[in-house]
């Protein structure tokens, strides 16, 4: 049997979401599917919400978090189908979805991944296409010449072409989470292959439900460390050596402002989490070896 879209679904204590996610994907009819879902060792039941109530899902249930990578990248010699769909559990395919998506990319074959249309619960546009890499500004010539105008789409819901995807080696898995989306995109950009946007392919996301668990500081740390590493990876020594000055500069500068003026504010929980996360930043910089 042919496979027009393989769907990788990466879950993470989303029990109460998996379900919608999950029933959404199987009532794309007008393209054969298969679906995988990887679950990184939630404790919330997540596996077993799949398990039972969907049997045709193949279902693997890692016994500890693995990453968002490193997860996808289980499953992918395992997938069948021409175009790979990675997808989060807090989403949910409007209709049509996974027959726009497939039609866009078998139409486009210069294209190695393409970004869906993410909407919010209130069916607004939830803004996911990037032109331009983190800190590019600084650069000095190592994204010179990519093929295509996007330079990379939200990791939620996007589609990559399974040859594509199989070239680079699937994902970096040491992103463990965030960052890894950009990494993919430039990795496949570097490779000659240009970076989509499907608006057809419509997909409702719930922002963040992965992360529901997590305190403010445990995500602004995940967030830098992936910047960093992204930098380490893909610039060149002094491109990072400006952007570390720049950093440094505004950090400085913005835990001066916030302590002068915080005695003037009414919000005195959101300066409290604006400290905390110039802190960490600060911290991270000052420990990691960025440079190198």
């Amino acid at each position: 049997m042919n496979i027009d879209v393989s769907v990788i679904i990466v879950s993470y204590q989303t029990a109460d979401l998996i379900g919608p996610c999950l029933a959404s994907v199987l009532s794309q009819r007008e393209v054969t599917t298969e679906v995988f879902v990887v679950d990184n060792a939630s404790t919330d039941g997540s596996a077993a919400v799949v398990a039972a109530g969907f049997p045709a899902v193949h279902l693997t249930a890692n016994e500890e978090n693995r990453g968002f990578g490193a997860a996808n990248n289980q499953v992918l010699p395992r997938c069948r189908g021409r175009h790979i769909l990675f997808l989060n559990p807090d989403t949910v395919l409007q209709e049509g979805c996974l027959a726009a998506a497939a039609a866009h990319m078998d139409g486009h074959p210069e294209l190695g991944l393409a970004g869906l249309r993410i909407l919010n619960p209130d069916g607004s546009d939830q803004e996911s296409v990037s032109y331009r890499y983190l800190s590019e500004r600084y650069t000095t010539g190592e994204l010179a010449e990519l093929p295509g105008e996007i330079a990379a789409v939200l990791g939620a819901a996007m589609i990559a072409s399974r040859s594509a995807v199989d070239a680079i080696g699937g994902f970096d898995e040491d992103f463990f989470l965030y960052g890894e989306d950009e990494d993919l995109c430039l990795r496949l950009r570097r490779r000659g292959l240009q970076i989509g946007y499907i608006p057809a392919a419509r997909v409702l996301h719930h922002h963040g439900q992965s992360e529901r668990r997590s305190t403010p500081t445990e995500v602004w740390r995940k967030k830098f460390r992936a910047e960093w590493l992204f930098y380490r990876k893909h610039y060149r020594p002094e491109t990072i050596a400006r952007i570390r000055r720049a950093a440094r500069w505004k950090i400085n500068w913005r835990l001066l402002s916030l302590t002068l003026c915080r005695p003037f504010h009414v919000r005195q929980d959101q300066v409290r989490e604006k400290l905390n996360k110039y802190k960490i930043m600060k911290e991270e910089l000052r420990k990691s070896p960025l440079e190198s």
